[in-house]
């Protein structure tokens, strides 16, 4: 089992009232919410692209030849 540590996580106040009535309706914490959610959704977010994937050097170089 990983080591917990403690994060602090900036989120829109209505994603946090979402959350949290979420956490209430299924019994869990919100931190086991937030934890799912990421396991659920990771695959997916792994095929967007990276800051580096939109712009680089290289990229602007092969675009102006």
């Amino acid at each position: 089992m990983a080591a917990k540590k403690k994060v602090t996580l900036y989120v829109p106040e209505d994603m946090l009232q979402e959350t949290k009535e979420e956490a209430l309706r299924q019994d869990r914490s919100i931190s086991w919410i937030f934890q799912t959610a990421w396991r659920l959704s990771r695959d997916e977010m792994r095929r967007y692209p990276g800051v580096d994937d939109l712009w680089s050097p290289e990229i602007e170089e092969r675009e102006a030849s």
